[in-house]
């Protein structure tokens, strides 16, 4: 069975490949603290390593937990938009939707507004290439 071509599915499994990357850079790339992660503490970073010897040895197994996790859903996400997306399962835009809120809509909406993280544009563009997909899904495109 052929499915229809359809860019808002292209332009999502797009988005679940760089999910993927965002994963991968936070399992073998990302540092315990970034320099935005010590500007929103307050303190400098020998002074949290002095306070907590042991936190970036913590931090570097949530972010390989978290990593794996990103990377999931960028998996699912890819295999969801070349399959029950592009066919227009039904469902299928409300899930895309509810999920792009919750994961990169968040993680964008915290990194702009709240820790003024200095990837918070990258993810915004992110944000915005997802809801692309979704506007185009339901214009049918």
């Amino acid at each position: 069975m052929t499915t229809p071509r359809s860019y808002s599915s292209t332009i999502l499994a797009f988005c679940g490949i760089i999910v993927i990357g965002i994963g991968l850079y936070f399992v073998f790339l990302r540092p315990p603290l970034l320099p935005e992660d010590v500007r929103f503490t307050g303190l400098s970073a020998s002074d949290i390593q002095s306070s907590l010897p042991g936190l970036s040895t913590w931090l570097r197994w949530v972010f390989t937990v978290m990593g794996g996790f990103i990377v999931s859903s960028g998996l699912f996400t890819v295999y969801f938009a070349i399959t029950s997306f592009r066919m227009r399962a039904r469902g299928a835009g409300w899930i895309v939707s509810l999920s792009g809120l919750a994961s990169i809509g968040s993680m964008s909406l915290v990194n702009l507004f709240v820790i003024h993280s200095d990837f918070q544009w990258i993810l915004l563009g992110l944000a915005l290439i997802w809801g692309s997909a979704v506007i185009l899904y339901l214009r049918k495109r």
